[in-house]
């Protein structure tokens, strides 16, 4: 018998007491491998029978180092395409493959919270403007929708929007062609925001600006637009007045009353 005060004699004796108990009762023979065998795989097969019964294994023993554990990699269900988790949007080797990544992404997020979010009366809605390129090829714009699928910017359809449009998009419709000059595209952009700031008090500055030319690989502007801001306050008086002068200038409608 250990001496009285002498926890670890104590705590020896009582191990060695319990073990045996521990090993009868424990119905899987896998388990007691897991803690006393050897053999290769041995390891391996106790995680497999405690997926089954993770409750009725005997505890591991701890009198000695822990043996490492092999990383368990999440469980998908059938069918499901796991998303490597290294790979990111910089992996990609072409813009249409980025435009993919993202959609997938776009999806994956969904599938985890978008019916939680939809359970608390929010939506998951999202649009969004993947453009740019990859040295070597084609300077390319997409636009993303909730279901991860996209359409691109082409020749004849030289622009795309997101967000609050309907104010602003008549404009670039009548004015914007694949081979308008850059900077007039942007001041044409401006204009088209101007509109939509006016006719909707939710849309308001700042305005964030790039320009990015093809084969440049780098962004040629970077600006931030504010409230105050000399140009843009002249361009929204300029246009305000040209408007009112093509009103002016129009003719007035023939169309009369008949009269008797």
């Amino acid at each position: 018998a250990p001496r009285q005060g002498d926890l670890k004699a104590t705590l020896q004796a009582l191990r060695e007491t319990l073990l045996p108990i521990i090993d009868a009762l424990s119905p899987d023979p896998k388990a007691s491998r897991h803690e006393h065998g050897n053999a290769p795989g041995a390891e391996q097969q106790a995680d497999l029978a405690s997926a089954d019964q993770p409750a009725r294994l005997a505890p591991p023993r701890r009198d000695g180092p822990l043996a490492p554990q092999p990383a368990v990699e999440p469980s998908l269900t059938p069918g499901e395409k796991p998303l490597a988790i290294a790979e990111t949007l910089l992996d990609q080797t072409s813009m249409f493959r980025a435009a993919q990544f993202v959609g997938e992404v776009i999806r994956r997020v969904y599938q985890d919270v978008g019916t939680a979010i939809e359970q608390h009366g929010a939506s998951l809605d999202v649009s969004m403007l993947l453009g740019g390129q990859i040295e070597g090829r084609s300077l390319r714009l997409f636009m993303l929708y909730k279901a991860g699928n996209f359409i691109e910017a082409t020749t004849d359809t030289p622009y795309l929007q997101i967000g609050e449009h309907k104010y602003g998009k008549p404009i670039l419709d009548r004015a914007v062609t694949f081979k308008s000059d850059l900077y007039d595209a942007l001041k044409l952009g401006l204009i088209s925001m101007d509109s939509t700031m006016r006719s909707n008090l939710g849309v308001g500055l700042p305005i964030d600006v790039l320009v990015l030319r093809r084969d440049a690989l780098r962004s040629e502007l970077e600006h931030r637009i504010e409230a105050g801001e000399p140009y843009f306050h002249d361009l929204r008086e300029r246009w305000s007045a040209a408007l009112r002068k093509a009103h002016n200038d129009i003719p007035t409608p023939p169309y009369r009353a008949k009269t008797t």
